[in-house]
């Protein structure tokens, strides 16, 4: 019988785990998220205003969506509202051209007015586009435009419905912390095996670029990289991110590289005439992937909290492009005034997805140590 190979022990431990398979099917699920949010298949309205400004969420005690919004019974009936709540002296307006009217006759009467109506009612005509939309109601003032008083999950302060915010925000948060993460683990990874595998001169080498990344503060060689890319997008946000977290992966990938090189299996792949690539990257690096799963894990969390900070500094997504970073920043002012969803809503999202990768990456890298019996 042949025995099994390292990924097939690997996915038969993984699968034994059940917190590892939730985690993965969850991950899973934001990634497919992510691509119908992609592929316009789901959300692509999302910046439609569905509600009005700051809609609180459905189970708060507002009003339902699409009723007539009333004050508190009185005890004696409601005087019926101005017939332009808009400009509430409309009537004595009216009233006005129809006593200049009368005192001039009708003979020429009807240029005075129009002249008189033009100076003293010159938004008339934006007037009654505004009661058109507004929908007009007897007794009470329906939701403008036909937006919602009320949304499942609220609304922010344009009316964009919360939950599809999220969902968008999602695409462009995962798309960075995943892909600036594997830009950064697949640099940190070449550059380590190259130089704990090979050594000298061309260890020195790396090392030495390694020293001048490591000598500036991680946040000032992210705006250095932003100010010289200058153009702001998903991918300028990969290249800042993915081209200054190699460090860190580049270290520990070394120095598993420099203790793993003189293993007997690697001597062994020597004697029998294998290459030094297929020593590299088909020996050696199958015994030290858990080193990088974990750190594509933390740098996942990271990068996708670093997105945050490059918007706040004006350095993230441009402006009509959502993620949860501009999300969160919108939130800090929205909290002031006790609007809570929208960071409510983001924060959750993030939480569940950085909760489960964690959790799957440390299963998978259980998983893969050869250390592990199972």
């Amino acid at each position: 019988m042949r025995a099994q190979g390292l990924w097939a022990l690997a996915w038969r431990r993984l699968r034994a785990d059940r917190v590892a398979m939730v985690s993965l099917a969850v991950v899973l699920a934001f990634l497919l998220m992510v691509v119908l949010s992609a592929s316009g298949l789901i959300v692509a309205d999302w910046e439609q205003e569905v509600g009005v400004s700051y809609a609180p969420p459905g189970f708060a005690a507002t009003p339902a969506a699409g009723t007539t919004v009333t004050p508190a019974a009185p005890a004696a009936p409601p005087q019926a509202l101005p017939d332009n709540v808009f400009d509430p002296i409309a009537d004595d307006i009216r009233a006005l051209r129809a006593q200049l009217a009368a005192r001039q006759g009708h003979g020429g009467a009807a240029a005075d007015a129009v002249e008189m109506y033009g100076v003293v009612d010159p938004l008339a005509d934006d007037l009654a586009a505004l009661r058109a939309q507004a929908g007009e109601g007897q007794g009470g003032v329906v939701a403008g435009g036909g937006r919602r008083a009320t949304l499942p999950f609220g609304a922010d302060k344009w009316g964009h419905d919360i939950i599809r915010k999220t969902i968008k925000g999602g695409e462009t948060s995962i798309v960075v912390g995943v892909v600036a993460a594997l830009l950064a683990v697949g640099l940190g990874t070449l550059f380590g095996a190259l130089s704990g595998y090979c050594g000298g001169v061309v260890d020195d080498l790396f090392n030495w670029f390694y020293s001048i990344f490591t000598a500036i503060p991680s946040v000032l060689m992210i705006l250095a990289v932003a100010a010289v890319l200058q153009q702001k997008g998903v991918l300028t946000m990969v290249l800042i991110l993915g081209l200054t977290g190699w460090t860190g992966p580049y270290r520990l990938i070394r120095a598993e590289y420099i203790k793993h090189k003189t293993r007997e299996y690697v001597l062994a792949a020597d004697a029998i005439g294998a290459s030094h690539w297929r020593r590299m990257f088909g020996h050696i690096f199958p015994n030290v992937s858990h080193v990088a799963l974990v750190q594509m894990s933390i740098l996942v969390v990271g990068f996708i909290k670093a997105e945050v900070i490059l918007s706040f500094l004006g350095f993230g997504v441009p402006v009509g492009v959502v993620s949860w970073g501009s999300m969160l920043n919108e939130a800090q002012n929205e909290l002031i005034l006790g609007r809570w969803w929208q960071l409510t809503a983001a924060a959750i999202a993030m939480a569940l997805l950085v909760t489960a990768f964690s959790l799957f990456t440390d299963a998978l890298r259980d998983a893969l140590d050869p250390k592990v019996k199972q």
